[in-house]
């Protein structure tokens, strides 16, 4: 009795529910794909654009002209980094910055599960629009048996559409994935390096600076 209910279902519905959620998904994957790319656009022009106005003065830049350097660049966390670097204790600076690091990946991965996800499960919906095709080709060759296998292979084959459509769906969303995740990595390992240098040239200065109050 169930598998008859499910079959009626089944057969009702076939296999164009499975390709109308493969096409919509599509599009929000397109729209994902589109929004992460300007984001990261922006975020590496202006990392970019930190990383060139802050590494000649990392070297021996005094304490002020550091500090106003990174006000005018307007970075959140290299202000933070530096503010921790001059007034809080080592260790304390080095997990702010940590923590900050840590808030800052999960901004540059925001929206990014769906797009693995959807590569990674977009085939297996596209198989099952087909197997819901050939059930529903067999069951009308079982209703009309004049039909012939014509019927069927005409069945069949529109039912693999929707195994193609999953892969179409499923290998630019792995691509941009694979390719933002990338740009993740870059990123944050050019905001690291840029934390460290940043939160060790303020402590040297800090230090130049009390070694010299001393001194006089």
């Amino acid at each position: 009795m169930l598998t008859e209910r499910l079959l009626r279902l089944t057969i009702a519905g076939g296999s164009e529910w499975v390709m109308a959620l493969l096409l919509a998904l599509s599009v929000i994957s397109i729209s994902v794909v589109v929004e992460r790319a300007l984001f990261f656009r922006r975020r590496r022009r202006q990392l970019d654009r930190v990383d060139r106005a802050l590494l000649p003065l990392l070297s021996g830049a005094a304490g002020e002209q550091l500090r106003q350097a990174v006000e005018e660049l307007q970075d959140p966390l290299l202000t933070v980094a530096l503010e921790s670097a001059r007034t809080r204790d080592p260790a304390d600076a080095e997990k702010i910055v940590a923590s900050l690091l840590s808030r800052e990946r999960l901004e540059l991965e925001r929206r990014l599960t769906f797009l693995g996800t959807l590569g990674n499960n977009a085939p297996f919906i596209g198989l099952f629009g087909t197997v819901l095709g050939i059930i529903r080709a067999f069951n009308d060759l079982s209703v009309s048996t004049r039909a012939g296998s014509s019927a069927v292979m005409a069945g069949i084959s529109e039912a693999l559409v929707a195994t193609a459509i999953g892969l179409f769906v499923a290998i630019p969303a792995v691509i941009a994935f694979n390719y933002f995740q990338r740009q993740v990595d870059r990123l944050l390992s050019t905001t690291e390096a840029l934390s460290q240098a940043l939160l060790a040239s303020a402590r040297d200065v800090g230090a130049g600076l009390g070694t010299s109050s001393r001194t006089s």
